[in-house]
């Protein structure tokens, strides 16, 4: 059953969404923490929420633990009645707060929901292993285990690699793709169009994501050597860079959206999810996305707006061909290969970026789709209709 065969009361809408722009890791965000990132941007969305939402729900894959969504509607000065869920399926995570949002208005809950993302690189903590005996050291360690060592764990990069081998995909494709997401990103960021979404955590002026690179060329491109594998074809210029920030929604049903005045939403329409080998991890939320498509009958190809996270060229290329849209019809503003990716922010940023781009087309019931694969093989789609009255 989708959401459509659901009541007003039922149906859940994404009515405002406000992000930070994106800083590179050790960049202008070095000193802030993810609770500081997140409260800037809670407190800015409250404008759209209202003071008091039911539930603030917030994806976060590097953090230490605890509950970042607590802390941060406490840093923004919530009041502490409000209650607070964090969740992790790290890149997926932001994509998947929203998600959840969506089922609890689904469900009955006809509150006030602000979920979304929360990342930051710079300040994550180190990671220990308690050392085996008493007088022994800490193992420190990069990042967890996705998946069994007998099942393979590989480094998401060298996925990359695998994945471009099995699908044919050139380094000449992912450096043409990666350009194409700093242009884009760049024809954005001049355009002022994302004034209105972005809030300034460190009280900057600079409205605008550290990443995207004005002066990188095809010549540049071809000096990046593999990073990942011996004679692959991920580079660091067909790669995303590590990035900190903080994205958040507003998700209601539409009952409530036109009692308040609201003109535009994303009605939610479905979601999917898919596990994949992770030798192959960054096409699954190509095969979730596949997968929701068959679920609601609809073709991706004829969405008015389709967003997939760019962790590498290659698997975006890879899950384009998945899903059955041509590469260039991804991501029309650029993407994380540009403005970077802060883990668990990125995919409510892909539902941002919809929100932006499907309320500035105007038209009423065309499709969004947003799609996002994370560590382990795991992918999250989610797929959304604009409503304009």
């Amino acid at each position: 059953m989708t959401m459509s065969s659901f009541s007003e009361s039922e149906t859940p809408v994404v009515v405002g969404y406000r992000r930070t722009p994106f800083g590179l890791v050790n960049g202008r965000y070095k000193s802030i923490r993810a609770e500081g990132l997140l409260g800037a941007v809670l407190g800015a969305i409250g404008e759209v929420s209202g003071p008091e939402p039911t539930e603030v729900i917030i994806g976060n894959a590097v953090g230490g633990g605890g509950n970042i969504a607590r802390l941060g509607l406490l840093t923004a000065g919530f009041p502490a009645r409000v209650s607070g869920i964090s969740i992790d399926r790290q890149c997926a995570s932001g994509l998947d707060a929203i998600v959840l949002a969506a089922r609890m208005v689904a469900a009955g809950g006809d509150g006030v929901y602000i979920a979304g993302g929360a990342e930051s690189c710079s300040t994550r903590p180190l990671r220990a292993r308690r050392p085996s005996s008493p007088d022994g050291v800490p193992e420190f360690y990069e990042r967890p285990s996705f998946a069994p060592d007998e099942i393979g764990d590989p480094d998401l990069g060298v996925a990359a690699d695998t994945v471009a081998k099995q699908f044919g995909i050139t380094r000449q494709r992912q450096d043409e793709f990666a350009l194409e997401s700093h242009r884009r990103a760049l024809v954005l960021q001049g355009s002022g169009a994302l004034d209105r979404e972005l809030v300034m955590p460190d009280g900057g002026t600079k409205r605008m994501d550290e990443g995207p690179r004005p002066g990188l060329t095809a010549k540049t491109m071809e000096r990046f050597p593999p990073v990942f594998s011996a004679g692959g074809t991920v580079t660091a210029g067909n790669s995303c860079r590590d990035a900190d920030g903080a994205a958040v929604a507003v998700i209601m049903s539409a009952r409530r959206a036109r009692s308040l005045g609201f003109t535009f939403w994303l009605e939610f329409d479905d979601a999917a999810t898919a596990g994949v080998e992770p030798a192959v991890a960054g096409i699954a939320g190509g095969v979730a996305a596949r997968t929701l498509a068959e679920q609601l009958n609809f073709d991706p190809s004829d969405c008015a707006a389709v967003e997939f996270n760019e962790a590498f060229s290659a698997q975006v290329l890879a899950s384009a061909e998945i899903i059955g849209v041509a590469p260039d019809r991804l991501n029309r503003d650029g993407g994380a290969l540009a403005i970077g990716h802060p883990y668990g922010v990125s995919g409510a940023a892909l539902v941002g970026n919809l929100f932006r781009q499907l309320s500035s087309d105007g038209v009423d019931g065309v499709r969004g789709l947003a799609a996002v694969s994370a560590a382990g093989g795991l992918g999250t789609a989610a797929a959304f209709r604009a409503r304009v009255r």
